[in-house]
């Protein structure tokens, strides 16, 4: 069985969307209270929105191989991603089901890269993806885990230690720190394979 671990790495909306986010936003603020008011702090939430939020990076390992990384142009990111995966069986991931593989799938419709894969994103099975996250916390949807406490929980090197950190990522992207932003994503695949194998007892 060929398995991926993967994990990315998003930054927020590109600049020429920005106007049109700013009519988006205008909306949503005269409708729902709850919105993020200021715009500056609104648009940095789209680095969680597969919308108008970017990838900086995709790191990959398949099976026990290296991890490695894709980087650069977000088409060519994507098309890259889904020439990999086309024979992959098994997808793993931290979170993966809500966030990465969701994040990954809007953008290719975004940028009209026709993925390779329709993967079954249905609840409450572990294959075709195995999310560490939901598989740990066994489906209960009232339960938080991050991957850094999962990985103290089980006496591993945490991910987080040194560098930057998911919410280092936007800044990290604007410096033109590029490689340091792939240096984490490299380390959380990493982890993630640790994690995957201590679960299913493998090591």
């Amino acid at each position: 069985m060929n398995k991926i671990f993967l994990d990315i790495e998003t930054i927020p909306a590109h600049e020429n969307n920005h106007e049109l986010l700013r009519g988006i936003h205008l909306k949503y603020t005269e409708r729902n209270s709850k919105v993020e008011k200021d715009f500056e702090k609104y648009l940095a939430q789209t680095s969680f929105d597969g919308g108008f939020g970017q990838i900086a990076c995709i790191s990959y390992a398949i099976n026990d191989g290296s991890v490695k990384i894709l980087s650069g142009n977000e088409t060519e990111i994507l098309k890259k991603f889904w020439g990999i995966v086309k024979d992959m069986n098994l997808f793993i991931g931290f979170n993966i089901m809500e966030f990465d593989l969701r994040f990954i799938y809007q953008r290719s419709i975004v940028l009209k890269v026709k993925p390779t894969r329709d993967l079954n994103f249905a609840r409450y099975r572990n294959d075709p993806i195995y999310d560490i996250m939901h598989e740990w916390k066994k489906w209960n949807m009232t339960a938080s885990i991050s991957l850094d406490t999962l990985a103290k929980i089980l006496g591993l090197p945490t991910s987080k230690d040194g560098g930057i950190e998911g919410k280092d990522v936007a800044q990290a992207f604007k410096d033109g720190r590029i490689k340091e932003i792939c240096t984490y994503c490299e380390r959380d695949v990493e982890l993630t394979r640790k994690i995957y194998k201590r679960m299913v007892f493998e090591e």
